[in-house]
């Protein structure tokens, strides 16, 4: 497994579905069947609409792979996979509450937002648009059981 430092193993880690950016591929194909048709009607410009559907899907995925989320065998970590920055830690003893949100047409695309809150002060963290959320707490959970319960 991957890991942040020697003494800390990255456990589970994932990046927001690609479910998540489903309204910006409607977006991207509203766009591009706009430029088809103009296209198709020999009007000039057609270009354009054709380029932005391109620069839209090459938006959805560098939005993908702009923060990954990790559970480790200390911590829950937000990072910027561009600077490698963290953005946002909560150690796994200060974990509180861990639920799930998920609305409607998330739970309809298999995503949904795992929310975590602290015990020591009012932080609250989440990993937005994680696919499976469900399994992705399980993960998250038999970690922090791991740490507070550490095996003989």
């Amino acid at each position: 497994m991957a890991t942040i430092q020697t003494e800390e193993p990255v456990l589970w880690q994932s990046y927001a579905s690609w479910n998540q950016f489903a309204w910006l591929y409607l977006v991207s194909l509203m766009t591009a069947l706009r430029g088809a048709l103009i296209w198709q009607a020999a009007l000039p410009g057609w270009e354009m609409w054709v380029v932005g559907a391109a620069v839209l899907l090459i938006v959805a995925v560098v939005l993908r792979y702009w923060v990954r989320y990790m559970a480790t065998s200390q911590r829950v970590i937000m990072k910027n996979t561009v600077t490698g920055r963290e953005i946002q830690v909560m150690a796994i003893e200060d974990l509180g509450e861990v639920t799930i949100k998920q609305g409607a047409i998330a739970w309809l695309l298999g995503i949904g937002t795992i929310l975590f809150t602290s015990t020591r002060n009012d932080m609250v963290m989440q990993f937005r648009g994680v696919d499976d959320p469900e399994a992705a707490l399980q993960h998250i959970q038999a970690v922090r059981r791991r740490r507070v319960f550490p095996e003989s």
